[in-house]
């Protein structure tokens, strides 16, 4: 047995954990499986690899380039608070786990396990469980895993560790499955059958957005525009420019932030170096953000091919008709480049709005905005609710999103317990739909837990009987459901 332990811990600290390799594996695996020559299968592991790493470095340098601002606020006002950012709240995890519940931080691996046995089960079997997504966001898997781990601890503060670990796997595993399921239409209309959907932290805000942003276009906003169809006259044109308009936007953003906190703090925090031009440093971090979103979409340039590919050896012999679920920041290559910007502007708006009321309320939690879901929550939501609803729902939507994000971790964090650790996971799904389903398990025990359990089974059960006729059709034959669809809609006229 505890060679089988050592080998899924290994598996799930170099590649399972690890979506560079993962991502690679499953285009390994996926090519072995169409017989391609070994040359193609060694030449498609490299490229989804490397092309997941510069994906990585962009959405890394996004991160960094970040941090003096997140860190400034928070020093140069004397603010004690909780970031709101997935690595924070693993942090969190780790290290009050064995403190507050007497666990230790390696059952989250076990969790993991089974969570993810039971998303591959769940889409084995889509006949009946009209699943057809498998997650495969391996260093999210393992970020929800720590926080969900808690909640259950949380909830269930005596129960064994088997059945602990049972109960929990299968509701992240359905929660996985039913999420990234969600997203399979939504992904496909973007990307017009790239093959794949959305696994990260918040696949329900999408969906829920999503069709918020349709029902907006379909009313007086009909001809609402979508960002990418936005000529603007004169002087503004140069804003059609992605990275013009993203630069210009934010070193207003950045540079009134930075011109706050001001050099001499910057300094001494080590951010800037002594006798450096101050002027050149916001012009550097404000630039740097457009270079590394270009960076980061050329990642998903080069990765997402070779995945869509070689995915149809895994759902033709393995799992038949299934899509990979994937990071996020691969819907950055799609739709409107502006859309990423807009959606993280709104965002932070609606976030830094939300602090300033839980200050003004004298919150017994006060939040610090951490970079993740303020940018990668909010632009996903604006680039899929661009593309449903236009202009005006890619502005109101990440809006919405940000006052959820900190609003909503501010009570579940004080709730569970995790605010006194420093941070909480903080995205949208883990603001709004999780403390839904922990106050239901804490206060309704296996009822709560039946109830989120018939939940989660139902949606996808109510999505195929919405569209029976293009529900699989989506991932098995994209051209076939695209023309379904748009004969539905000419007949609706």
């Amino acid at each position: 047995m505890q060679v089988l332990i050592d080998i899924w811990s290994y598996f799930a600290a170099n590649i399972l954990t690890q979506p560079a390799y993962f991502i690679g594996l499953i285009v390994l695996i996926g090519y072995i499986l169409l017989r391609k020559p070994w040359y193609e299968v060694f030449a498609g592991f490299i490229k989804a690899t490397v092309g997941y790493m510069i994906l990585a470095v962009g959405s890394g340098g996004l991160v960094n380039n970040f941090r003096p601002i997140l860190v400034g606020l928070k020093d140069r006002f004397n603010l004690d608070a909780m970031v709101i950012d997935p690595y924070f709240g693993q942090n969190a995890v780790t290290a009050g786990v064995g403190e507050v519940f007497g666990r230790t931080f390696t059952h989250v691996m076990l969790l993991l396990l089974i969570a993810f046995v039971f998303n591959i089960l769940l889409v084995r079997f889509k006949k009946w469980t009209k699943m057809r997504a498998i997650f495969t966001t391996g260093h999210v898997q393992q970020q929800q895993a720590s926080t969900a781990f808690w909640m259950m601890l949380f909830c269930f503060p005596a129960l064994g560790d088997t059945p602990l670990l049972i109960i929990m796997g299968l509701i992240l595993g359905l929660y996985w499955a039913v999420g990234t399921n969600l997203t399979v239409e939504l992904t496909q209309d973007l990307t017009e059958g790239a093959g794949f959907s959305i696994a990260h932290q918040q696949m329900f805000g999408l969906k829920l957005f999503s069709m918020l942003s349709e029902k907006l276009g379909k009313g007086k906003n009909k001809s609402s525009k979508k960002l990418e169809e936005l000529e603007l006259p004169g002087f503004l044109s140069m804003f059609n420019e992605n990275i013009v308009a993203t630069s210009i936007l934010m070193l207003g953003f950045f540079g009134i932030i930075l011109l706050i906190l001001g050099k001499d703090y910057l300094i001494q925090a080590g951010f800037l170096g002594e006798g450096k031009s101050f002027l050149f440093y916001i012009l550097n971090t404000c630039f740097n953000f457009a270079v590394y979103l270009t960076i980061l979409q050329l990642g998903v340039r080069t990765f997402v091919t070779e995945l869509t590919n070689s995915f149809q050896g895994i759902s033709t012999k393995l799992l038949p008709g299934a899509v990979p679920g994937v990071d996020c920041a691969v819907a950055y290559g799609f739709g409107s480049p502006n859309a990423v910007t807009i959606g993280f502007l709104f965002g932070a708006l609606g976030q830094f709005l939300a602090i300033i009321a839980l200050i003004l309320l004298k919150s017994p939690v006060l939040v610090i905005a951490g970079f993740v879901p303020v940018f990668f929550d909010n632009a996903t939501i604006a680039v899929f609710c661009n593309n449903k609803g236009g202009i005006k729902a890619a502005c109101i939507f990440p809006f919405i999103a940000g006052l959820c994000q900190v609003f909503g971790s501010a009570f579940i964090a004080s709730f569970i317990g995790m605010a006194a650790y420093g941070g909480y996971l903080g995205m949208w799904d883990w603001a709004v739909m999780w403390p839904v389903f922990t106050v239901a398990m804490k206060y309704l025990s296996y009822i709560g837990v039946a109830l989120i359990v018939i939940v989660l089974v139902a949606i996808p059960q109510i999505q195929y009987l919405r569209n029976k006729e293009t529900y699989f059709l989506v991932t098995e034959d994209y051209e076939a459901y695209r023309a379904k669809k748009e004969s539905k809609m000419k007949a609706a006229v």
